[in-house]
């Protein structure tokens, strides 16, 4: 699969990437909003993996753009804060709200089965992909 992962925070973004790499996707990553939507733009993918604080930015609007032209893009959006609105709104995007730290097994089980809108929680527990 293609997964195109976006935080600004280098260290997860990094740990993420490795993660989902070593789980056999092909991986983009990106610091920053406006490289990745950029990237969103023009390229074709299957998942996008993204915070939604991305410093003035929005990850929800990363999902707007990766669904543009191709809604089945599956979305997988987290943040370190529990936020009701921001969880229906991702929903109604058809992409999936987490909390971080992010659980790796959770989060490689909704890369590799296009989980719908959804909510999980992450995890402090061990195999946990950041925080």
């Amino acid at each position: 699969m293609r997964v195109v992962i976006v935080d600004d925070n280098i260290p997860l973004l990094e740990a993420l990437g490795q993660l989902v790499a070593r789980a056999g996707h092909d991986v983009m990553m990106f610091s920053g909003f406006l490289p990745a939507k950029q990237y969103l733009e023009t390229a074709r993918i299957d998942v996008l993996v993204t915070d939604v604080r991305l410093g003035a930015f929005n990850g929800l609007q990363l999902v707007m753009t990766a669904k543009k032209d191709y809604p089945k893009t599956s979305a997988i959006v987290f943040s370190g804060f529990e936020d009701p609105v921001l969880r229906r709104d991702a929903a109604k995007m058809g992409a999936t709200f987490c909390l971080k730290p992010v659980a790796a097994e959770q989060l490689l089980r909704s890369i590799e089965c296009g989980d719908g809108p959804g909510y999980w929680a992450g995890s402090n527990s061990r195999g946990r992909a950041g925080s």
